[in-house]
């Protein structure tokens, strides 16, 4: 870095280096709902991004220019936001920035971001750059890409032309003015995690009859107990028969003194001394070791009211002393006295059994090691979706250019998984319909051909749908195992030639499956595959068996033979609840995949070859 200003005598505030600017596994899925609605989100990251230039303009007289990188973020509306200044480098075309700009990585997000090169005239170089009036400074040219394209090149660095604005705008063949290269970095902090195993001793049981005690379905009311003897209760109380199903939720404090749920443990059935399965505590998203936890007990109930036995607030520095000293902490349960709250302090007890810090290979870790997400799409056909060439058809292409649901989904969900996918090379098929000339098919290549499948970008998936709505009939039913087992056989193929391929099945439907046990039996033997499902439901349909499918809510898939799925591989989200609001179809359905990934990574020992 002898480019920079460090050999510079003091004073110069404009040019000084700058420090950096900030802008998993084993969770049961019996909760994940409740922990959504509470504010879960999908896997971030902290990254670090570093720049540097070369062949940069002369702008200067008599000296080279003095540049500077200002970082923006372009949002979805089209607004551009400036987030990051870098300090000035003196007399240099090829300077190396010392300041590094810290951005949040979320997978489920087209992170677009815009770079600007200034040259500082010098009489400026005694102000703090954050002071300087960017409209008194002289381009020397921008570049804009995502944070994607930056984060899957295998050596984590890119670099882009510059241009400049007036040329981008009004010339067909600009003019470059330099390279700038753009490099990020994982921080650290981002892949040391947390190995803790919880256990509750004495737990106390909750109200006796809001748990139901012959299976979930059958609720004692509180008239039942004012009926029931003292006798009675004596007797289901000795023999066992009031049930706790503990499980526990851990949150973060953030400022504002809001909880935000960032990890839970499965869901024990009858047990008054649990100890839970180990649960992977990533200490960026915690904040840090010392910065405060709730840790709540939570009885299960299949309403999602759950019932909360009691709670404690411990760091992790808490929590590795608790370890260590083999001593327990009592919960406590906020209990109302008049008008108030206060904390009652309960016999029951959190150990820490186990406590270990470990540094794990992160999803950034393996696509630098050169791992892919390929994505494949299936698109329902069948006869509900109505007469394409009716306006009120869910396939109606619209001649003003306005995308209808399927378009919408497939736009959305491939615009993120492109970045990911280094030929681009899309397998898409369809199902439900009747080819000229053929039978009903629960899974047609959808350009037509009879010998591939594959479409080249998310253009050629759009352009293959739209040629097979005019080549198709809508018939049905809606089978999904034709499909599933179709995408199977891809990554079982990739699986057994070594590629560093995960693969993600689009799934995009207007209605009710009418092979439900087939689509589990397809689901189940598909979860020991490098895939996941994504599914999004259109129209009005009732979806209530596509829950069912995604293990969320309840327990894992089992097939006809008794198998249970190794691993929750699928997502569904219906496009009516995200359409109209602020969150996309892309962040509800895409947020699991990488934790999804992971899982499937660990539980297999693959590590990123980097």
């Amino acid at each position: 870095m002898g480019n920079c200003c460090s050999d510079v005598g003091g004073g110069m505030a404009a040019v000084s280096g700058a420090a950096s600017s900030a802008a998993t596994g084993n969770q049961n899925d019996a909760v994940d709902m409740y922990l959504r609605s509470h504010g879960i989100h999908g896997l971030f990251s902290q990254i670090e991004l570093s720049f540097s230039a070369t062949s940069l303009r002369d702008r200067d007289v008599f000296s080279k220019s003095d540049p500077m990188v200002v970082v923006y973020i372009k949002e979805r509306d089209g607004a551009i936001n400036e987030v990051f200044r870098t300090e000035v480098v003196l007399n240099s075309l090829t300077p190396t920035w010392i300041a590094k700009y810290t951005i949040t990585y979320h997978f489920e997000v087209v992170q677009n971001l815009l770079f600007k090169v200034f040259d500082v005239d010098t009489q400026y170089h005694n102000v703090e750059v954050k002071m300087l009036k960017l409209e008194e400074q002289q381009s020397l040219g921008e570049a804009c890409c995502t944070l994607s394209e930056i984060v899957t090149k295998p050596n984590r660095s890119l670099t882009l032309d510059l241009i400049l604005r007036e040329e981008s705008v009004s010339s067909t063949h600009s003019q470059h003015h330099g390279k700038l290269t753009v490099h990020a970095e994982e921080c650290f902090s981002s892949k040391s995690t947390a190995d803790i195993i919880l256990r509750c001793i004495d737990l106390e049981s909750k109200n006796l009859f809001s748990k139901s005690v012959c299976g979930d379905g059958f609720i004692f009311s509180y008239f039942l107990f004012v009926l029931l003897s003292g006798i009675l209760v004596i007797f289901w109380c000795k023999f066992g028969l009031v049930l706790q199903d503990p499980f526990l939720v851990i949150s973060k404090l953030a400022e504002s003194g809001i909880s935000i749920p960032v990890c839970k443990t499965e869901v024990l059935k009858n047990d008054h001394n649990p100890t839970w399965k180990p649960v992977f505590l990533n200490i960026q998203q915690v904040g840090s070791k010392d910065s405060p936890l709730v840790i709540e007990c939570f009885n299960f109930n299949s309403n999602g009211k759950h019932d909360l036995i009691g709670k404690v607030e411990k760091s992790l520095a808490d929590l590795e002393k608790l370890h260590l000293g083999r001593e327990g902490e009592n919960l406590y349960l906020p209990t109302l006295v008049g008008h108030n709250y206060e904390n009652k302090i309960l016999n029951s007890k959190l150990l820490v059994d186990k406590f270990s810090e470990t540094v794990k290979h992160t999803f950034l870790d393996y696509l630098a090691g050169g791992f892919e997400l390929n994505f494949m799409v299936a698109i329902d056909f069948t006869a509900s979706n109505g007469n394409p060439r009716l306006p009120d058809s869910l396939h109606y292409i619209d001649p003003s250019g306005r995308l209808n649901a399927y378009q919408k989904a497939i736009y959305e969900v491939g615009e993120i998984l492109q970045f990911y996918d280094a030929d681009k090379r899309y397998p898409a098929w369809g199902f439900g319909a009747r080819p000229i000339d053929g039978p009903v098919s629960h899974c047609f290549n959808l350009n037509g051909s009879s010998n591939y499948c594959e479409v080249q970008g998310i253009q050629g998936i759009m352009m293959a749908y739209t040629s097979a709505l005019f080549n198709v009939s809508l018939a049905g039913p809606t089978l999904f195992g034709h499909v599933i087992n179709r995408a199977s056989v891809v990554a079982c193929d990739s699986l057994s030639t070594g590629a560093k391929k995960y693969f993600a099945l689009l799934i995009i439907t207007d209605g009710v499956i009418t092979d439900l046990q087939e689509t589990k039996d397809a689901l189940v033997k598909a979860s020991d595959l490098p895939l996941s499902i994504l599914i999004v439901g259109v129209g009005g349909a009732d979806f209530k068996e596509m829950e069912i499918l995604d293990a969320d809510k309840g327990e894992r898939l089992e097939s006809t033979t008794g198998c249970i799925a190794s691993r929750d591989i699928v997502q569904f989200v219906p496009f009516r609840d995200v359409q109209s609001g602020e969150i996309s179809v892309v962040g509800a359905l895409l947020a699991e995949l990488p934790t999804q990934f992971l899982t499937y990574m660990r539980r297999r020992d693959i590590k990123p070859s980097t």
